[in-house]
């Protein structure tokens, strides 16, 4: 599949997930680079080019928790791929602040601190931090919502469904709440709770225990639980 502003991040992603996005979403996959790179023109897009796919670079089987995001953060240098996460030297934005305050609540580590690093140890350990929509313009919230990812994005959450069993989908928010009919509850654990950004934290996010629920979900069936606080 011949690709221009995604060709770098399409070689970093596992053959596994090149070969079920030739397979189902090639059209509408270069139909988006190409719109992208008509965009790249004149806009900065977020996240870089190379990291668009980075969801992508664990296989499937790996996959133990599903964390969704609705899109990329759009300020200068957020955006690193993982929906929520941003690179060392980033401020740490409203929302992920929240989600590490739930952290804290749950656990209540002596002497801990995170940082923008732990999201990474999350990926590494088989948690995918998925967006609906894996590009954004800077300074333009939501300025790509239409440009076609979401159909690919729901597609890799029904594959992850249908292919996995025994996996934790974290929903935080309306629109995260809204890929549930995606999820075959007979065989996953949906956990749903209000949105970690500072608009709605307190109105069900703030004690919703969902890392300590995903990991007695995920111990309930032999499976390694995440070390959250890594």
């Amino acid at each position: 599949m011949e690709l221009n502003f995604l060709a770098e991040s399409w070689k970093l992603i596992v053959p596994q997930w090149q070969d079920f996005l030739k397979q189902s979403s090639q059209h509408e996959l270069c139909a988006i680079d190409c719109e992208l790179t008509k965009l790249a023109q004149k806009h900065t897009i977020y996240p870089p080019a190379k990291e668009t796919l980075r969801g992508l670079i664990n296989p499937l089987s790996t996959i133990k928790v599903i964390i969704l995001g609705q899109d990329p953060y759009h300020g200068d240098g957020e955006a690193n791929g993982l929906a929520f996460a941003v690179n060392p030297g980033i401020k740490t934005p409203p929302s992920l602040r929240n989600i590490f305050k739930e952290l804290i609540n749950e656990y209540n580590p002596p002497l801990f601190a995170p940082t923008a690093t732990l999201l990474n140890s999350w990926e590494q350990q088989g948690v995918l931090l998925l967006n609906a929509g894996l590009s954004v313009i800077k300074d333009q919230a939501n300025s790509l919502a239409k440009i076609g990812w979401h159909a690919i994005t729901d597609r890799i959450i029904q594959h992850i469904s249908d292919s996995n069993e025994h996996c934790v989908f974290l929903l935080w928010g309306n629109f995260a709440r809204s890929k549930k009919a995606l999820i075959d509850t007979t065989k996953h654990l949906i956990l749903e709770a209000a949105h970690p950004s500072p608009l709605s934290a307190s109105r069900g996010f703030f004690g919703c225990d969902h890392f300590k629920l995903a990991n007695q979900y995920l111990a309930s069936h032999q499976i390694k639980e995440i070390n959250w606080l890594e």
